[in-house]
């Protein structure tokens, strides 16, 4: 039987949601806000639902559980609202990086309505505009299937597309697209930011992060040639890049999900060097591994003299998830001439607090273990750790260290190392 496809308004679309039911919400760029407004006119309608999806600390702002006492989440990232008693029983925090999310998605949960937030129709379908990583894990498999559609988003290629046939309702969801302002990295980020370009090669294959620090990197890349971006997510500093010809003209700029600003959004309506995938292909460890040249670069909150890599939380307090690092940590190495590099500022609060430390203390999370950290930088310098004993790596990891902590971190390691 052929689906019939009806329009509605958005209040319709929040009058779809019962008690009991699974919903996904994308999140990152694809979130829609429109629709987030629409349920906080109709909060009564959250109630005794499940909303899911991938949303980020800091980007992803939307509170579903303030909606009604008896909303639930299920999550992949600590988000600050999830703290405390009253809603701590109505979070499902699952501790999977970015491949077990998609299988989480995909197969151990229902989902009873997806929403898909894209451009309008074209000739090729509806594009997903700014965020193509997790809604294909669940589209095909929801029971209900709701596009709302955007005039204000891009309409960029991908590897996905949504259908209007495929829909059943078709939603008019006019409204600004979420924004993230990357900011202006201090002389600090700038310093780390050299000492990691360095370690970048003409033809090297990039993967990034948000936030200041890549971007301070893109300001010390202008000189090189023939790179290439391979990626879970891009910013509007790669468009530094691209107008300075440092970017492989033959190779598009792949990745999973486009943040910034609304010029960089416009910049990507139609924009054949963009082409976006789902994360069962930019998170694909084997694909990865067969870039040739791939260098993963990754930020650390701190790094112990063992090479363990805390990315996830502070003083034993969880500030994200695991991710999508693991993978391409993982595929670089298997690949190559790939390289694992993490990179972090030596000290934390003005200098008072060295984020190299002797070991990872109680509550930290190790985002990644001491065997698969190639390089470590800071503005100090670069420890390569890869062929190095364990105590050659814990003499070039205190060497990065700010001055006034050296000595401190040799004394701990002789104590930590007379106990194996």
């Amino acid at each position: 039987m052929l689906k019939t496809t009806k329009t509605m308004s958005l209040s319709g679309v929040v009058d779809l949601l019962r008690p009991g039911m699974t919903v996904y919400v994308p999140g990152v760029s694809g979130e829609s806000l429109a629709f987030f407004e629409a349920l906080k006119a109709a909060p009564e309608r959250a109630a005794g639902v499940r909303f899911t999806g991938v949303h980020f600390p800091g980007i992803n702002n939307s509170n579903y559980l303030d909606l009604h006492p008896t909303a639930r989440q299920r999550a992949y990232f600590m988000q600050p609202h999830f703290r405390g008693a009253a809603n701590a029983n109505r979070v499902e925090l699952l501790p999977l990086d970015y491949r077990g999310v998609w299988i989480d998605l995909a197969h151990e949960i229902e989902i009873d309505l997806a929403l898909a937030h894209v451009s309008e129709p074209g000739a090729d379908g509806m594009s997903l505009g700014l965020s193509y990583d997790f809604l294909p894990a669940v589209w095909n498999r929801a029971k209900i299937k709701v596009a709302l559609i955007n005039p204000q988003l891009p309409h960029t290629f991908g590897t996905f597309r949504v259908q209007p046939s495929d829909c059943d309702y078709l939603c008019l969801a006019d409204g600004m697209p979420l924004t993230f302002d990357s900011g202006i990295p201090g002389d600090d980020l700038r310093d780390l930011a050299r000492n990691v370009a360095g370690l970048v090669r003409d033809g090297d294959a990039l993967q990034l992060g948000i936030g200041k620090a890549p971007a301070a990197l893109f300001d010390e890349l202008l000189s090189h040639k023939k790179l290439r971006i391979y990626s879970g997510m891009v910013t509007e500093s790669v468009l530094k890049l691209l107008d300075a010809g440092v970017l492989d003209a033959d190779v598009p700029i792949q990745s999973g999900v486009a943040l910034g600003d609304i010029g960089f959004y416009q910049r990507l309506d139609r924009n054949e060097r963009f082409l976006f995938r789902p994360v069962s292909e930019t998170h694909d460890i084997h694909y990865i591994s067969t870039i040739s040249n791939f260098v993963a670069i990754n930020t650390a909150l701190e790094i112990d003299l063992l090479g363990q890599v805390n990315c996830y939380s502070l003083e034993g307090k969880l500030f994200a998830g695991v991710g999508g690092m693991p993978a391409f940590v993982t595929g670089a190495r298997a690949g190559e001439d790939g390289r694992s590099l993490f990179s972090l500022s030596s000290t934390a609060k003005g200098g008072q607090i060295s984020r190299i430390v002797p070991l990872l203390s109680e509550g930290s999370f190790v985002g990644s273990p001491r065997h698969a950290v190639d390089m470590v930088v800071t503005e100090y310098g670069v420890a390569r750790l890869r062929g190095l004993s364990i105590e050659q790596r814990a003499m070039e990891l205190i060497r990065l260290a700010a001055p006034q902590f050296r000595d401190e971190l040799a004394q701990a390691w002789q104590e930590i190392s007379s106990r194996f």
